[in-house]
């Protein structure tokens, strides 16, 4: 699942033609966590020459599961790690037993011991309200930055201080759709992906390993790695659909290192909960991806630093999340089986970490 290169975004660059991005004003799209108003950006032509001259990541993608019988799908072009368990039956939504992959392996490269979370919002037709698109995504980073969870990182990362992840900026950019295969018309890319976050990151001069971009996606947009609309995030093209979400990272020459995870729409099947959970599918769908993501970003954000090298798994590659992205059945359809963590009151389902030193999928070190 990680061909682990660098490789120009110039023959990437797809739909800015069309990418209308930088319709003003978000009404009641408030980020729910960090306080601030919204901040609209604009994807300029300067962001869309940055992105031609930079060097980018072939990102690391959670791929999606069958609804069928729930095995992974290959990524073409990466290495897979085919899941550490098969189906199980479900009566009921539950924490999954622990399970023994084969320990991450340190390849040489530097894990984020601390860094800021930013949000980028992608905007239908400058509207979409957080809560109804996606939940409460920055909420959910802000309680996993103060949970037991996250210290599951601390072996990998050299560092075990409490609320080093925390939630920073956020920001809306409009864009009029649809992008998608059921209408006939191009999916997003993912250069369109790294020009967003360059509209925000130049303007804000947040970059390097401190601040980690977050691009969430709202329902019915497909995206895809590039402009051969081959691999991508497509619930409406069987065909091209690969994966639920990736993280990786670009050089650019004039801002330098950028981090990021792109984040579509999860209340889909392939990428999807199973009803019941504590927060519903929609918010618990998003946050497992996003969890599974984020982990995978502080262990490994330039794809060098700690995924496995083999083991006793069926493919090596795997990153920490990758391990314990386990499946299971429920109401005779196939989902990802999470555990659960709580953080004062609140309660999350989200997918194990893989943990060194226990030698095992873990929701806690």
């Amino acid at each position: 699942m990680n061909a682990r290169k660098l490789r120009s975004a110039a023959h990437l660059v797809a739909a800015f033609a069309l990418f209308g991005f930088g319709m003003a004003g978000a009404p009641g799209a408030r980020a729910q966590t960090s306080g601030q108003e919204a901040e609209s950006y604009t994807v300029t032509d300067a962001d869309r020459a940055a992105v031609v001259n930079a060097k980018v990541a072939t990102p690391h993608a959670m791929p999606i599961r069958s609804t069928e019988d729930g095995q992974v799908r290959a990524v073409p072009g990466t290495t897979l790690h085919r899941n550490a368990a098969s189906a199980s039956a479900l009566v009921a939504p539950t924490a999954p037993t622990l399970r023994y992959p084969a320990d991450l392996t340190y390849q040489g490269g530097t894990p984020l011991q601390s860094t800021e979370h930013h949000a980028i919002y992608l905007l239908p037709n400058g509207h979409c309200r957080i809560s109804e698109c996606w939940g409460n995504p920055e909420g959910f980073l802000a309680d996993l930055s103060r949970s037991d969870f996250i210290h599951i990182t601390d072996q990998y990362v050299g560092a075990s201080a409490n609320n080093r992840y925390p939630v920073g900026r956020h920001a809306f950019l409009g864009f009029t759709p649809p992008f998608n295969f059921s209408t006939n018309s191009h999916p997003l890319t993912d250069a369109d992906m790294v020009a967003a976050v360059h509209a925000v990151a130049s303007k804000t001069g947040n970059t390097g390993h401190g601040h980690l971009y977050h691009v969430f996606l709202p329902k019915g947009t497909d995206e895809c790695f590039d402009n051969t609309y081959s691999v991508c995030y497509s619930p409406d093209n069987g065909a091209t659909f690969y994966f639920c979400a990736y993280h990786g990272y670009a050089d650019f020459s004039d801002i330098g290192h950028v981090l990021y995870t792109v984040e579509p729409y999860q209340n889909v099947p392939g990428c999807d909960e199973p009803p019941g959970t504590p927060n519903g599918q929609l918010i618990d769908s998003t946050n497992n991806v996003l969890s599974h993501e984020t982990f995978e970003a502080i262990t490994d954000p330039d794809l060098d630093a700690w995924w496995n090298n083999g083991g006793n798994l069926t493919e090596g590659g795997s990153e920490i999340g990758d391990e314990c992205a386990w499946i299971g059945t429920y109401g005779g359809k196939v989902y990802w089986n999470p555990g659960y963590f709580s953080v004062g009151e609140k309660t999350y389902a989200a997918q194990f970490e893989y943990d060194n030193a226990q030698h095992a999928c873990a929701l806690a070190p």
